[in-house]
């Protein structure tokens, strides 16, 4: 009972409180044109491009493939499939440039008998590899090289980082994927 006293007095406390008189919205101000002034923006700092080192990678390559013809067990005059060079440094390095150089290097010793660039092409192309993979595995190099009815793949990666890479060969056999010469060489 005391409950229901309490909250009718309180109805009629609130009741009797004296209410805001409604406010009047104020007039609106002039709105005074200006004409904007155009801010004078800093001038753009153009970050420069990296520095470029230059790699003589005929240099780099040729005493590898020295070493790799002279390789015991190797059969003159076999298919050869050059794999395009991997790129595990931190870095950025023009993979294609790189294997063409190779595949010069390889051809100028009249050893091998590589599989045409534009078949390599076509053969990337229908197996959905990406010509500059640069998750290339051992595995897929010997995939591509068997489509191909290559007899050998030469696998090549580049790892380090900008002040010191090294370039590591690996000629196998495509037929047993038995690794057939193995070399490595610091990037002059």
């Amino acid at each position: 009972m005391k409950r229901i006293v309490f909250v009718a007095l309180s109805v009629m406390f609130l009741a009797g409180c004296p209410s805001l008189p409604p406010q009047q919205p104020e007039p609106p101000t002039p709105v005074i044109p200006v004409t904007p002034t155009e801010p004078t923006p800093p001038p753009e700092k153009v970050p420069e491009l990296p520095k470029m080192r230059e790699i003589d990678w005929e240099r780099t390559v040729q005493p590898l493939v020295e070493q790799m013809v002279k390789a015991n067990g190797l059969e003159s005059g076999k298919l050869l499939l050059v794999d395009t060079v991997k790129n595990n440094t931190n870095g950025v390095l023009q993979t294609m440039q790189v294997t063409d150089v190779l595949r010069q290097a390889i051809n100028n010793k009249n050893v091998f008998a590589l599989v045409p660039q534009n078949q390599v092409q076509s053969a990337r192309q229908s197996l959905g590899l990406s010509e500059e993979d640069s998750l290339g595995l051992r595995s897929k190099a010997i995939g591509l090289a068997r489509y191909l009815n290559a007899d050998y793949v030469l696998y090549s990666i580049v790892s380090g980082n900008s002040d010191k890479r090294d370039i590591v060969m690996q000629l196998m056999i495509v037929q047993t994927g038995e690794i057939l010469w193995s070399g490595h060489g610091d990037v002059k």
